[in-house]
This record gives structure tokens, C-alpha cells and sequence, in this order.
């Protein structure tokens, strides 16, 4: 019998997603030449982490410009559930890309449970981490879910696994609402539970040279 291997599945991003992902590319791709607007944009936004966009007012200006309100209306009731998650994406990749000047942390594909799952030993499972990781899919609060995100991405830090930060964006939008934070809890669960062991090697960064790195 002969096995094919699957071509990894890549959701389609929402406009939340969209306008994180050119975000964060523009970002990531200057702060990786080492261009100071990008490096001290990025360490601004690394105060945000893990905190509600009412936390922390003074980065609004930094997360979200003209080149949103193109796409979302300011009389829309939904726009303010799409500024929060821009905010909240991005001043976790903010964190994320800590430190790493040779790789980026945002990768297009690399779905939230899967990327926990790759923090755990093969064929076991780290207690803490799953328990963190369930508590952010089953966060009654946003501001909750936030916290166990936040300790989760610095682990995710520390082991050089990138995230999709387009994705994750797209996710919190949707978790703001009792049934999308049902498909979230979901989506974050069936990644985790579908993630296969990569024959490479360790060391994610091999991996991050190309688009996920351009601007």
C-alpha cells in the first residue's frame, strides 16, 4: 500500500484576518532587515500583550490606522469586535516575535492547537500546558481567554513555533459572540487533536524563509 501526504490545509482569511496578516507582513519583514520604525513599533506593541484594547488606549494609534476604516464602517456595531481582535492579534505577535531577529513568528497555515501540540513531547502530553490551553478555549471572558493566550505565546516564544496571526485574529473576532466562541473552541480543539509529527527536524526557523517573511 502506498501513502500520499496531504498538502496542508490554509483557511481563507476574513477581512479582520486580511488586514492583521498585511500588517503584521509589512511589520515582520522590516523588523527581520532591522529597520528601527519596526523594531520600536513592535516593542511598543509588546505593552499590549495579553490586555484588552481598553487597557491600554495609547497603542489604538498603532494598531489600527486610516487603511481600516476603508474596509470597516465606523457606524458598523460589529467594527469595534474587529478593532479589539486587530488589536489583540497583533500586540501578541508583538510578543511572539520578541528576540527573534533571524525567523519570523507569523506563518500562514500554522493553526493555533496544532502549534500548542507541537510544544508537548512526542506521543505525550504536557499537563499544565493542555490545562492553559483548555482554559482558553473554555474562557467565559475575553479579557481570561487573553491571559492564557498571552502565557501560551511566550512558551510558543521560547520554542521557536510560529502561529497564523491572520487566523488567530479572524478567531477572537469570532469568539466575541456566545456561538463563535463555540466554532473557536472547536477549530482550536480539532487542530490540536489533527496534529501529526513533521519528520524535519527541530528548528522552525528552516522553514521561514519566503512569503511568510516579505512584505
Amino acid at each position: 500500500m502506498t501513502t500520499t501526504s496531504r498538502t496542508p490545509y490554509v483557511h481563507e482569511l476574513g477581512e479582520v484576518g486580511q488586514a492583521v496578516d498585511e500588517r503584521i507582513r509589512r511589520l515582520q519583514s522590516g523588523y527581520l532587515r532591522d529597520h528601527s520604525e519596526a523594531v520600536a513599533t513592535l516593542a511598543k506593541l509588546r505593552r499590549g500583550a495579553g490586555k484588552t484594547i481598553e487597557e491600554v488606549p495609547e497603542l489604538v494609534g498603532l494598531t489600527i490606522d486610516h487603511r481600516f476604516y476603508d474596509v470597516f464602517d465606523v457606524r458598523d456595531p460589529h467594527t469595534p469586535d474587529a478593532e479589539a481582535a486587530v488589536h489583540e492579534a497583533l500586540t501578541l505577535y508583538a510578543l511572539h516575535q520578541q528576540s527573534k531577529r533571524d525567523r519570523g513568528m507569523h506563518r500562514r497555515g500554522r493553526e493555533f492547537g496544532d502549534a500548542v501540540r507541537r510544544l508537548m513531547p512526542m506521543g505525550d502530553i504536557d499537563e499544565p500546558l493542555r490545562k492553559r490551553f483548555v482554559q482558553a478555549q473554555s474562557a467565559g471572558n475575553h479579557g481570561t481567554r487573553l491571559d492564557r493566550l498571552r502565557g501560551i505565546v511566550q512558551r510558543l516564544r521560547s520554542e521557536d513555533i510560529p502561529l497564523d496571526y491572520g487566523l488567530l485574529a479572524d478567531q477572537l473576532y469570532d469568539a466575541r459572540t456566545p456561538k463563535g466562541a463555540e466554532r473557536v473552541r472547536r477549530a482550536w480543539g480539532r487542530s490540536f487533536q489533527a496534529h501529526r509529527p513533521s519528520k524535519r527536524p527541530s528548528g522552525e526557523g528552516t522553514e521561514q524563509n519566503g512569503s511568510d517573511t516579505e512584505a
